[in-house]
């Protein structure tokens, strides 16, 4: 885009994707209401409880107004695996985009879109990397855009693993994630190569393997945190597989609390889960998590604008939150705190 161009908003953006976007409705609220049970694609599974229940329980907390304070500059920017990013909010692995979305975008065009916006507004990406092809193009993508992206891995028997994990910390890869969660696919799709829950004793030996930090997303309970924390786990995500696993999980904000207060301070922790707006990411800050993963806004990003149209939603992330910071007297993510949050009772 020239200097001169004027940049996309986000409405334009959704207009956009509404016209590419095979199975997503590009709705005014990304609930999971209107795409129940739209699999493949984006909704939940069977009734689609689990995508709804995720928005619904982040829409039950609120923000407390305060301005009664002396305002500094305000800095949302994070710490995350000893590196500095611009925003709690890092892009989702959304696998096979093509069949999920709609066939303008391959997964590699995908992600390079992803990329290129993630150099300049200072972001990371986790990248989908099951399958030989994804893998060899994940890597190719973290050897061009160095320390912007993280492969994850669906998880394959172990001796997979080791090898594709060893193939992660030679292409120079931020980190090595495997979606645990993920595991739960088995049941529904067939592959050459099966995915399976894996032990405590696995995790060590893939934590062993590598120099780079191992990631382990799909862990809902506090003793599942405390099994990743034995075996040398760097760092969580706190996720359901965006509901489309197990119909009748919690929301994983619902589990953020507890989570947070069996490892924090100990391990990183994302979440993921109907992370929408700025305000979201303020509620999770204030709730444990070191930040988020977001999935479906950012395949409506890069329908409805490619590189641009995810620089668009994530300069909208940084607005909302920016605010969000401002009107509750928070200064810099560590000084977002639980009292800062109006509460339901299961989250107090």
């Amino acid at each position: 885009m020239s200097e001169t161009a004027k940049a996309l908003t986000w409405k334009e953006v959704c207009d956009v994707a509404r016209k590419d976007m095979l199975t997503c409705k590009v709705c005014k609220e990304c609930n999971g209401e209107a795409c129940r049970g739209v699999m493949p694609g984006p909704g939940g599974k069977g009734t689609g409880i689990g995508f709804v229940r995720s928005y619904q329980k982040l829409q039950e907390i609120k923000l407390h107004l305060d301005t009664i304070y002396e305002l500094g500059e305000i800095d949302y920017s994070v710490e995350f695996l000893g590196k500095r990013f611009a925003l709690p909010a890092f892009v989702a692995p959304l696998a096979t985009c093509q069949t999920q979305y709609g066939p303008k975008y391959q997964s590699e065009e995908f992600y390079r879109a992803v990329l290129r916006s993630a150099v300049e507004q200072d972001g990371l990406s986790f990248l989908p990397a099951s399958g030989e092809k994804a893998l060899n193009d994940s890597l190719a993508m973290c050897r061009e855009f160095e320390g912007r992206g993280i492969p994850t891995i669906k998880p394959y028997p172990l001796d997979v693993l080791l090898d594709e994990f060893k193939r992660c910390e030679q292409a120079g890869a931020l980190a090595v994630c495997t979606d645990l969660d993920g595991a739960g696919l088995a049941l529904v799709q067939g592959g050459p190569v099966p995915v399976m829950p894996h032990s405590v004793k696995n995790l060590e030996k893939l934590c062993a393997s590598v120099s780079i930090p191992v990631i382990i997303k799909g862990v809902m309970t506090p003793k599942g945190a405390k099994k990743c924390l034995e075996a040398g786990v760097a760092g969580i995500v706190v996720s359901n597989h965006g509901g489309r696993v197990l119909e009748q999980a919690p929301a994983p904000v619902e589990m953020l609390p507890s989570i947070a207060d069996a490892v924090g301070g100990r391990m990183e922790i994302l979440i993921d889960g109907a992370i929408r707006t700025g305000a979201d990411l303020f509620k999770i800050r204030a709730l444990g998590a070191t930040g988020a993963l977001i999935g479906r806004p950012y395949a409506v990003a890069v329908y409805g604008g490619d590189s641009e149209g995810v620089s668009c939603y994530t300069k909208k992330l940084k607005f909302e939150l920016r605010e969000a910071m401002m009107m509750t007297g928070a200064s810099t993510l560590a000084e977002i705190e639980k009292e800062m949050l109006y509460l339901p009772e299961w989250a107090k």
